[in-house]
């Protein structure tokens, strides 16, 4: 089973929205996804209770059984594990770190909110795991995603893929219970959230 955490110390950076979408995106290709939420406010958990598919199974799990309902997971069979977590709580990211394959660190494109990565990019680098920082809820249109991605690499994180435009498709989404690739398989959220999922599988591979 492969094992993804997604952290980021500041709220608001579209952890639980980047989860679910990844989550429903890995399904339409065929894996069995368990989705763990950390985070006390159970935001993807509440996603789950509005949606009619039974799957991705998501749990709300308290970070110190991470270990077991992973355990679990890998004893259900399942293929892929994403792990939501908490912002402002640096013990349950550096656990979730240390039990993933990978960390995703989403961002959103202001000077503030990159310079707030560097506390979950120490956190990786503690943890012993790679990090790939997803720039979130970029205009559409000029070089804001440029400039931010220039940003992350003057402080040593690591780009993957071109990242997520803020579109209302996630908003939709979101409340249906459903992924993009669900709501609207044919848009532009779908086309990023499955690139972005490719880039992971691709890293996930190397990682090996």
């Amino acid at each position: 089973m492969q094992t993804v955490a997604i952290i980021s110390q500041k709220g608001g950076a579209g952890k639980t929205t980047l989860a679910v979408n990844l989550a429903a995106a890995a399904e339409k290709k065929g894996k069995s996804v368990l989705l763990l939420d950390l985070d006390p406010q159970a935001s993807a958990a509440g996603w789950k209770d509005s949606r009619i598919a039974e799957t991705p199974v998501v749990v709300a799990a308290p970070a110190s059984r991470l270990s077991q309902f992973l355990e679990t997971g890998r004893e259900s069979g399942a293929d892929f594990a994403i792990i939501d977590t908490a912002p402002h709580s640096e013990n349950a990211a550096l656990e979730a770190a240390r039990a993933a394959d990978l960390v995703l660190i989403p961002c959103r494109a202001g000077i503030l909110d990159i310079r707030a990565i560097q506390s979950s990019l120490n956190i990786c680098r503690l943890a012993g795991k790679q990090a790939f920082v997803v720039l979130n809820a970029l205009p559409a249109q000029g070089s804001m995603a440029e400039e931010a991605a220039a940003a992350i690499h003057q402080i040593g994180g690591q780009m993957i893929g071109a990242g997520i435009v803020q579109r209302i498709a996630f908003n939709h989404a979101m409340t249906a219970g459903q992924g993009v690739v669900e709501y609207e398989p044919a848009g532009k959220a779908a086309a990023e959230i499955e690139a972005i999922l490719n880039n992971v599988t691709k890293a996930l591979r190397k990682a090996r």
